[in-house]
């Protein structure tokens, strides 16, 4: 049998799965955009895999990732998740996901799309990223991540550097990051 080549994950079967049927495919749906780009924040400093081996927790411990009901969280809650070992007990970044939920009504209300928002930092079109052999080849952050960086904390977002944004991008298919030899690869 072929060995089926991926950019990450071959050694563990929910990285696997994440990159077969969730990196790099197009979001536009305001919620997902919201608890990616969470989940994104939540990984700054630590790797992907520890993020996604806690993102059920993570899910269940902020009620679905309910902006709503994120945006009114209070000390007990704060309390509640920095006493959850199921996810990241970082203050910081907990209390930046309260913030972000903030923000992202704010958004909501303003301009009515998250999506239309974030997208539109590439024009609504998938960026095709560079033909990269290995992971040194695809870059850390580009224009189109510093834009958003940029308009995420202009709107009160935390935790939202460009390096942040890029890889967010890649999550949501805003950029198409998949290695050449990858099989999930679509040319360039």
């Amino acid at each position: 049998m072929k060995e089926i080549k991926r950019c990450f994950g071959s050694d563990d079967p929910l990285m696997e799965k994440y990159h077969d049927e969730e990196w790099g495919v197009p979001v536009h749906d305001d919620r997902l955009l919201f608890e990616h780009l969470l989940l994104d924040g939540f990984q700054a400093g630590l790797s992907w895999r520890t993020v996604l081996h806690k993102r059920e927790n993570f899910r269940s411990a902020f009620h679905g990732f309910d902006p709503e009901r994120m945006a009114n969280y209070d000390d007990r809650d704060r309390a509640r998740l920095l006493a959850d070992a199921g996810i990241i007990r970082n203050k910081l970044k907990i209390n930046a996901a309260i913030t972000n939920a903030q923000a992202y009504l704010d958004i909501m209300n303003q301009l009515g799309s998250f999506s239309d928002f974030l997208w539109s930092f590439t024009e609504g079109e998938t960026l095709k990223g560079p033909l990269a052999k290995t992971w040194q080849d695809i870059p850390t952050s580009n224009p189109e991540s510093e834009a958003m960086s940029k308009a995420l904390k202009a709107h009160g977002f935390k935790f939202v550097g460009s390096t942040i944004c890029y890889a967010f991008m890649q999550a949501v298919g805003i950029i198409d990051d998949h290695l050449a030899d990858c099989f999930r690869f679509s040319g360039r």
